[in-house]
This record gives C-alpha cells, sequence and structure tokens, in this order.
C-alpha cells in the first residue's frame, strides 16, 4: 500500500480507513474510506512497513533522475526518504515512543479532533495524546505534548498545562508535566505584593491588621511593631520578639547559631525589607530596599514581591541557596521546633524568560531529588506573577 504526498499530508486510499484510523487510531477519514496522514503519522507507517512508499507527485519532485534515467516519474519515496523530506526526526523520535507505550495520538492541526485553536496557532502543542484504550474519536485527552531538542530554547510562557517532550543528543526523551496553576497555599490577589517598591501600600494597613494576619500561616495573632533592628552589611539584624518572628513565625535565623534558645535574628534583604515595609522592624524600608538593588540589581524586586506572595498564601518562604534557588517553601508550619521538610523550590524569572532545556531539567532533577516540587515564579515589574510547577513524568 502507498500514500500520496500533496500539500504537506500523506493520503492513503483503499481500506485505509479500517487498516488504520479505526483500528489504530492514525490520520483522519476523508471521503470513500480515504485517510489523510500528517507526515510523521506516515513516517511511522512506513517505519513499520505498513505502507511500502510515499509517492511525491508534487510539481518538480521527478526532475532528479532515477535509476533508470526517467526524469519525470513521481518520486517514491522509502522511510529513510520521507524522513529526509519531512523534517520530523524529533517528533518521529516522540511520536514512535508514545505509541511504543500504548498510546494513540495526533498531530496537533486546528482540524484534528482534540486540538485547541489558539494552542496550536501559537505553536505551543505538537501532539494531543488520548487516554490508553482510547483514540481521536472519543474526545478525551491524555497528554497535550510539546517536543523540543535539548538545545532549543523554550519560552516559559509557553509552558502550564503542556507536557514538554525533550529529545537529548542520544535520542532519549524526558517528559516533564507543567502546571500554570499549581496549589500554593490559600489563593492571593495576583497584586498582593503592590507597593513593594516603597512599601506605602503595606505600611497603611499598620501592624497587626488583619491584612497582615494573612501572611502567618499556622498563627494568627498580630505582629509586633517596631521591633529595634539595624541594617548591617547584606542583612538586617533584629532585637527583641524572636519567639514571636522567629519561633513561630520562621522569620530570620538566630545570630548566635541554629542551636540559640535566645539572642537576636538577622533576616536576609528581603525579610528585612518585607517587615520593614510593614512597620514590623524598625529599619528604613527604602534603605533595605535601596541595598537589595545594589547587589542585587532589578533581581531583588522580582523577588521581594515574590516572597510576599508566597507569604500572603499563607506558605513560608525561606533562602534556596543551598538547593539553588531562590526560595524553599514550607507549606505546613506551625513552629520551629516542629519544623517539616519544604515542600517546594521557587526560581524567581522574568515573565520573558527563555528555558534552556538542559538548566530546566538541572532544576527538576535536583527538585526531584530532595523530594520538593520545582516551581517559577514569572514575576512582572509591575506586581504581576504567573507560577507555573514543572516536575519528571512517565507517560
Amino acid at each position: 500500500m502507498e500514500g500520496t504526498l500533496a500539500d504537506g499530508t500523506v493520503r492513503v486510499g483503499g481500506d485505509a480507513r479500517q487498516r488504520f484510523y479505526d483500528a489504530r487510531g492514525y490520520g483522519r477519514p476523508l471521503d470513500r474510506n480515504r485517510i489523510e496522514l500528517a507526515p510523521v503519522e506516515a513516517a511511522h507507517l512506513l517505519s513499520r512497513g505498513d505502507l511500502d512508499a510515499v509517492v511525491d507527485e508534487s510539481d518538480g519532485a521527478g526532475d532528479v533522475a532515477d535509476d533508470a534515467g526517467a526524469s519525470d516519474a513521481p518520486l517514491r519515496l522509502g522511510f529513510r526518504e520521507f524522513l529526509a523530506r519531512s523534517g520530523a526526526t524529533l517528533d518521529f523520535a516522540v511520536y514512535k515512543d508514545l505509541r511504543d507505550r500504548g498510546f494513540y495520538l495526533s498531530p496537533a492541526r486546528e482540524s484534528w479532533p482534540g486540538v485547541d485553536s489558539d494552542a496550536t496557532a501559537s505553536g505551543d502543542v505538537d501532539f494531543v495524546v488520548y487516554p490508553r484504550g482510547k483514540g481521536p474519536w472519543d474526545g478525551d485527552v491524555a497528554y497535550r505534548i510539546r517536543v523540543a531538542g535539548e538545545r532549543e530554547p523554550v519560552p516559559a510562557d509557553s509552558l502550564g498545562d503542556v507536557t514538554l517532550a525533550v529529545v537529548d543528543e542520544d535520542g532519549e526523551l524526558t517528559y516533564f508535566e507543567t502546571d500554570a496553576d499549581p496549589d500554593l497555599g490559600a489563593d492571593a490577589d495576583a497584586d498582593d505584593a503592590s507597593g513593594v517598591g516603597d512599601g506605602s501600600d503595606a505600611r497603611e494597613a499598620g501592624p497587626g491588621a488583619d491584612a497582615d494576619s494573612a501572611d502567618l500561616p499556622a498563627d494568627s495573632a498580630a505582629l509586633p511593631a517596631d521591633v529595634p533592628a539595624d541594617l548591617l552589611g547584606d542583612r538586617v539584624v533584629c532585637y527583641g520578639d524572636a519567639d514571636a518572628l522567629y519561633e513561630r513565625r520562621f522569620y530570620g535565623q538566630r545570630l548566635f547559631g541554629r542551636n540559640a534558645e535566645e539572642g537576636p535574628l538577622q533576616l536576609s534583604l528581603v525579610e528585612g525589607a518585607y517587615l520593614a515595609q510593614r512597620g514590623v522592624v524598625d529599619a528604613d524600608p527604602d534603605g533595605v530596599v535601596a541595598l537589595g538593588r545594589e547587589v542585587e540589581g532589578e533581581r531583588f524586586d522580582r523577588r521581594l514581591r515574590a516572597y510576599a506572595a508566597l507569604r500572603d498564601r499563607g506558605v513560608v518562604p525561606k533562602s534556596g541557596f543551598k538547593f539553588g534557588a531562590d526560595f524553599r517553601v514550607y507549606d505546613e508550619f506551625t513552629g520551629v521546633d516542629s519544623l517539616s521538610h519544604s515542600t517546594d523550590l521557587v526560581r524567581v524569572v522574568a515573565p520573558d524568560h527563555v528555558f534552556q532545556p538542559r538548566d530546566l531539567s538541572l532544576d527538576v532533577r535536583l527538585a526531584g531529588g530532595v523530594r520538593k516540587r520545582m516551581v517559577f515564579a514569572l514575576t512582572a515589574a509591575n506586581g504581576e506573577i504567573d507560577w507555573l510547577s514543572v516536575a519528571r513524568l512517565t507517560p
């Protein structure tokens, strides 16, 4: 059985609908039992021997002489020639792998079942994968697949609710599940950190106001006010109210060591700015923010906004330096004495951030190795934050 290549698709006649579409979910049906195949589907059928060849009848296709010397005969393409003609090597690797895993799947085209036209138009989806035992005629979707090579940049805003399939240089596949709405504590307004640049909106509520209690995951008591503090080097050192700040809210660390039961607290610049803006520590919020910008540039503002958003969602962010991230996050916290493992690692990036698949793989692998979820905070200069979680997936 042969197919005919025309206008970028392969059409197959005879009993193709029964053999390929009805029985195994290839292509889409046309009239008279014919089907239309995307190039990657035709390549897969050629590789299996279900198609003997694909005939290219387009203008000029036969201009190259064949072995017999004829120059006007249509080209008959086997698997090797067709794969080279279609340029679908990476797509083929993913398509075959998912077929071998027992899935039916369709290339993402607007006219194919289960494909969102907006996603197709933006190029974010390459395949629609159906649940095992189902096909394009059922309307159910298990995964929406985006294909990338290991050296291909992937814009952060193209992920979320798609599965990224990365083909490395050896042809091995790694699947990453991405979620644009990960559960991170209680829902909070995306603008909850507005005003973090100057602290004006935050301070107007005043310490102890209801708005401030939202950042305490297990304790609704009011935050203290005007705790004496000094801006020293790249941190804020505060004196007093360690029980309210550290023991029950996990702000800062003991300056005298983690086993110390008393003494001042050292706050990171992010923590110090956040608390200074709320009038909790007696430090100049503008001075703390200015120092943060001096040592980190505009990235400090993004981190501060993400930190405030996490606190307002009822989770506790702490430094993620030891894990190569911006924050490690505790979603359940009742006190330092009963501290559990953190659940998430958060890296703060700009909304137009572009991932290199190798770097993304490193982040996700490290997070998984320490039993945490990798979350990215796509933080805009105006304070809006889009959250994106990425995890390894075995389909």
